[in-house]
């Protein structure tokens, strides 16, 4: 029985070996900067080119860094030693698991049926990400005696306060869309039925669900500063940090989109994913996977420590 145990855990410790939080660390870096050269060089096309090569290189770039995020949430999950509860892995594991699923229902829409993915059957995972994302992150702060200081709660207030004031402005300071030509774009091309029916449907709650993405944006924005500051100078304190810059960057990436979007149904075009501050879509997933890494890594510390003592 010692003997299979033995082989068992000799025959994991390579994958351990460089799934470090260190290894983790410098990938994701190093995947980042990647994503934002790759923008910086070929977001910028020639009138007329096609762009579904560099579109699709997009939606890669993403996907990626997402699917790996949401491993490294359920291994966290899988482990009994993780300090601020499996569940909120689970949870945030969850979010970038549906994100991922979203992103290829959005891509499909865009990019094979050409249609403006401002509302589509993508949302529906992209609303169960972020519910689960914030799920896991009330799961995190409930256990933890928020006694903050004076100055940590005047830090929650001005996020609280500069996040809605800019998603108002978003909201509301761009220009309307011309509905008459967006129809006129979408009877011009050669549908299957069940995409126009599902586009016809999905149309008319446009408003209504980029108003519910940007509460929930501002409800993690809230609840990422509270976490960052309710861990502040733990030991778990750098994996929060990567947590909520993510969520900065989540925040960032999707009042961008919703801009762009507005404006260009505004000038009666269709929306094309690939604006520069798409690239804040990846930084996230990979400070989200970063962050996971971190803390499994401390928590993996911390056991070694307390056996040695034993």
């Amino acid at each position: 029985m010692r003997s299979s145990l033995k082989n068992k855990s000799n025959k994991s410790s390579p994958i351990q070996s460089v799934l470090t939080g260190q290894n983790i660390v410098y990938g994701g870096i190093a995947w980042a900067v990647g994503s934002l050269l790759f923008f910086l060089l070929f977001s910028v096309t020639i009138p007329g080119e096609d762009r579904f090569g560099y579109l699709f290189g997009t939606y890669i770039l993403e996907c990626v860094p997402f699917i790996a995020a949401a491993l490294l949430c359920y291994r966290n999950w899988g482990s009994p030693e993780i300090p601020s509860g499996r569940n909120v892995w689970l949870g945030i594991g969850m979010g970038m698991l549906a994100y991922s699923i979203a992103n290829v229902i959005f891509g499909v829409w865009e990019l094979h049926f050409h249609l403006d993915p401002d509302v589509s059957p993508a949302d529906l995972f992209y609303l169960i990400s972020y519910i689960s994302i914030g799920w896991g992150m009330v799961l995190a702060v409930l256990p933890r005696r928020l006694n903050l200081e004076m100055w940590q709660w005047g830090t929650v207030g001005a996020i609280a306060a500069v996040g809605i004031a800019l998603a108002i402005w978003i909201l509301f300071a761009a220009p309307v869309a011309d509905d008459s030509a967006s129809e006129a774009l979408e009877t011009a091309k050669n549908l299957p039925a069940w995409v126009v029916t599902t586009d016809n449907i999905l149309s008319p709650l446009s408003r209504s669900v980029n108003f519910l993405y940007i509460v929930l944006d501002v409800c993690l924005l809230i609840l990422a500063s509270t976490l960052l500051l309710a861990f502040w100078g733990g030991r778990f304190a750098q994996s929060w940090r990567m947590i909520a810059a993510a969520t900065l960057s989540l925040y960032i990436a999707d009042m961008g989109f919703k801009y762009a979007d507005a404006i260009a149904q505004a000038k009666g075009q269709e929306y094309e994913s690939g604006g520069l501050l798409d690239v804040f879509f990846i930084f996230s997933a990979v400070l989200f996977a970063i962050g996971a890494a971190l803390e499994y890594d401390v928590s993996s510390r911390s056991r070694r420590s307390s056996r040695r003592r034993t």
